[in-house]
């Protein structure tokens, strides 16, 4: 289920902590994202830019790939914090599409600067996607 109480509230902490970390000269723009396992543990993300912009990373993802690394592929939640103080912040298509590899029943913390935030289950944010099961048809 969903993460509560002090679960949600370190998830979303953490998401911000990452946030603080994130390498963006170029852009401005820093990201920092939470991923919360479906064995509890909690893998955080920054987004880290390149002066080839092509090889730069959003923090969705590098927090996905730092959980992958160490062995965990089921998710419950992500949380995503930004700068962003009118508008909500939501992953690219790119990230949509990695946090898809991992199934659509899974929620996703869209935050503001403030700390308020919404939240989106995957399905939403990806809307007839496209996964690892189309593969087998």
């Amino acid at each position: 289920g969903r993460p509560q109480g002090e679960c949600l509230q370190l998830l979303l902490r953490r998401s911000r902590e990452a946030k603080n970390r994130a390498y963006c000269p170029y852009s401005r723009f820093p990201v920092g994202a939470a991923l919360l396992t479906a064995s509890g543990e909690i893998f955080s993300g920054c987004n880290v830019e390149n002066a080839c912009y092509s090889l730069g990373v959003c923090a969705e993802r590098t927090a996905i790939q730092k959980a992958i690394s160490e062995g965990h592929t089921s998710f419950r939640a992500m949380a995503i914090t930004s700068d962003m103080r009118d508008h909500f912040i939501v992953p690219c298509g790119a990230c949509r599409q990695v946090m898809r590899e991992f199934g659509t029943d899974w929620d996703v913390y869209l935050t503001k600067a403030d700390g308020t935030y919404i939240v989106k289950r995957l399905e939403e944010l990806l809307p007839l996607s496209f996964g690892p099961e189309d593969l087998k048809k």
